[in-house]
């Protein structure tokens, strides 16, 4: 089950109430749309898409216990309160509450309005936290490429410190919610590069990497067009097809961000060769060294399907973004050209957590 993400919240805020005893149902509805829209559906009926603002878990054991696994993962969370029946136990969690079934209806709905409020509370503290670490991310990738194109230094601290407000929003509110702030802005390869960052980030945390690793990923996801600094902005920005010329120009970012990248000594080799290699292909046919198999890095795939899935459902002025499960299949028949075994585990990331899922 995918819970829709931050792009797919409804309008107003909602309470979700599933629940299997018609009666009860109906009248916590009546009581909780007074505070606050609520959609109560049977327990083995369809769930909505929209994202709720807390779920109420009224159901038998198994189905209660499936639904509340399902929703645990959320980000950012979901408040559950599960009126549970039995002996069954549930996993503890910083937002789940239980309360046993026969708990009087009275008090039921105090728990109901006080998850609401830290609810709220919550969510407005999130959205503020989102919007400082778009805010800051965004500064710095802004200043590295104006330093970049001006030929000064880049600081490591910066982009250290970049890394680690990708890392923190995407962890707290996911990578919906991370697109949906980033895509607020037209800034061009500034906003491609932060999804790029956005999409490693959580990509490389769920398959499982260490914390140097993870790191190292979104560096170099935030670094990958680097070399693009030096590109005319009439050709980073043309709305429609390059001519030869300007795709020759363009097709030399990735040497000229790694050679740039290089001169300065700081660089870690593996960010390097994610930079220089970002466009090589499995089957050669890429660049700018025509690589291929097991000369490709598993750092430079990943960020590589990364790239690819950020540009697919990105806004251009040329062509509407395509959703993710379009960008998927365009990705999956592009044969030779990305790791199929990363593609695979890659799917399932976007498509369970990500705005792009519809």
């Amino acid at each position: 089950m995918a819970l829709g993400s931050a792009s797919r919240y409804a309008e107003q805020p909602f309470v979700l109430l599933i629940s299997d005893r018609p009666s009860e149902r109906a009248a916590l509805e009546r009581s909780i749309a007074l505070v606050m829209d609520c959609r109560a559906v049977d327990a083995g009926a369809a769930l909505p898409a929209e994202r709720p603002h807390l779920i109420i878990l009224d159901a038998p054991p198994d189905r209660a216990l499936a639904l509340e696994t399902a929703y645990r993962t959320a980000k950012p969370p979901v408040p559950r309160l599960v009126l549970a029946r039995g002996e069954r136990p549930f996993p503890m969690g910083a937002h789940l509450r239980v309360l046993p079934a026969t708990t009087s209806r009275q008090v039921v709905l105090a728990n109901v309005f006080a998850l609401i409020e830290e609810a709220t509370r919550s969510a407005k503290m999130r959205a503020r936290r989102l919007g400082e670490h778009v805010t800051g991310a965004t500064a710095i990738v802004a200043d590295l490429f104006d330093s970049a194109a001006l030929g000064a230094g880049l600081q490591r601290a910066d982009i250290d410190r970049g890394t680690e407000l990708v890392l923190a929003a995407v962890s707290e509110v996911g990578i919906g919610a991370w697109l949906e702030a980033v895509w607020r802005h037209d800034i061009g390869v500034y906003q491609h590069t932060l999804g790029v960052a956005g999409h490693a980030a959580t990509f490389g945390s769920q398959i499982g990497l260490g914390r140097a690793d993870l790191d190292r990923l979104v560096r170099a996801a935030l670094l990958h067009d680097i070399g693009k600094s030096r590109i005319p902005v009439d050709i980073l920005n043309k709305p429609g097809a390059l001519n030869a010329e300007e795709y020759r120009l363009m097709q030399r970012h990735p040497d000229i961000g790694a050679t740039l990248l290089k001169t300065q000594g700081e660089f870690e080799p593996e960010v390097l060769d994610v930079v220089r290699h970002h466009h090589e292909r499995l089957d050669g046919k890429g660049y700018p060294d025509r690589l291929a198999g097991s000369a490709i890095s598993d750092l430079v795939r990943i960020v590589s399907i990364c790239d690819v899935f950020s540009a697919l459902t990105e806004r251009r002025t040329y062509r509407q973004p395509a959703s993710g499960p379009e960008a998927l299949a365009i990705m999956v028949e592009a044969q030779g050209h990305l790791d199929p075994d990363l593609l695979r585990a890659f799917a399932p990331v976007m498509l369970g957590s990500d705005a792009l899922a519809a």
